[in-house]
């Protein structure tokens, strides 16, 4: 288990070992770290594409995620711009997976209702944010505060068929999911991001159920 938690640290370090789908990824220095920048692959940049960069190695079911993340709408993306970024996982080839993103833009607005919209779950590939927020009005997402193009660390940690996303270090979960959609399913960890998003990750760490001290 402890093979597991360094493999999944210190890949970030190596971009080129991550599979990266709809996108390419890249060393950066960012505010002061060392990170990993998630970018829309060329001839994409007006699409609607999510990108998604998987680690190798990480067959997860239950446990903790934590990665610090840095989103904020690029030069050039249309309002709707939120700076999605977040983090994917059990993931099977990229196709169907779980994931937990925050919207950045949304967490200082002046308007309420934007505002209870700053993180969001998801399954893919059949529950999408829209039809979530129409079938179960604010049951999947939820208020945090948040900055665009600032380090946000984020915390997942997940149970069976539960998940609970902490933000910035709270003492408790910002958003609880009680029924993720896959049910009881593993697969990898991945990084996430829309193609409006300038995307940097950095300190990502895997820790498996049952991976503590003896």
């Amino acid at each position: 288990m402890l093979a597991l938690i360094l493999a999944a640290t210190s890949l970030l370090a190596v971009p080129q070992k991550l599979q990266v789908l709809n996108g390419t990824v890249a060393k950066a220095r960012y505010q002061g770290r060392e990170a990993v920048k998630l970018t829309i692959a060329k001839g994409k940049e007006d699409s609607d594409e999510d990108m998604m960069a998987i680690v190798p190695g990480t067959d997860f079911q239950d446990g903790t995620l934590e990665v610090d993340v840095s989103g904020a709408p690029r030069a050039g993306a249309e309002p709707s711009a939120k700076g999605f970024i977040g983090l994917a996982f059990r993931v099977k080839d990229g196709e169907n997976f779980e994931l937990l993103y925050i919207r950045p833009v949304n967490g200082r607005l002046q308007n309420q209702a934007m505002r209870n919209h700053s993180t969001q779950y998801v399954s893919a590939p059949d529950f999408g944010w829209r039809k979530l927020r129409e079938e179960n009005p604010w049951v999947y997402e939820s208020y945090t505060d948040l900055e665009p193009g600032k380090w946000t660390h984020l915390k997942i940690v997940v149970a069976g068929e539960k998940a609970q996303l902490y933000v910035n270090g709270a003492k408790q979960p910002t958003l609880i999911v009680n029924d993720l959609k896959r049910g009881k399913s593993r697969g990898a960890v991945a990084l996430w991001s829309h193609c409006t998003t300038d995307a940097y990750f950095a300190n990502l760490k895997v820790t498996p159920a049952g991976s503590g001290p003896g």
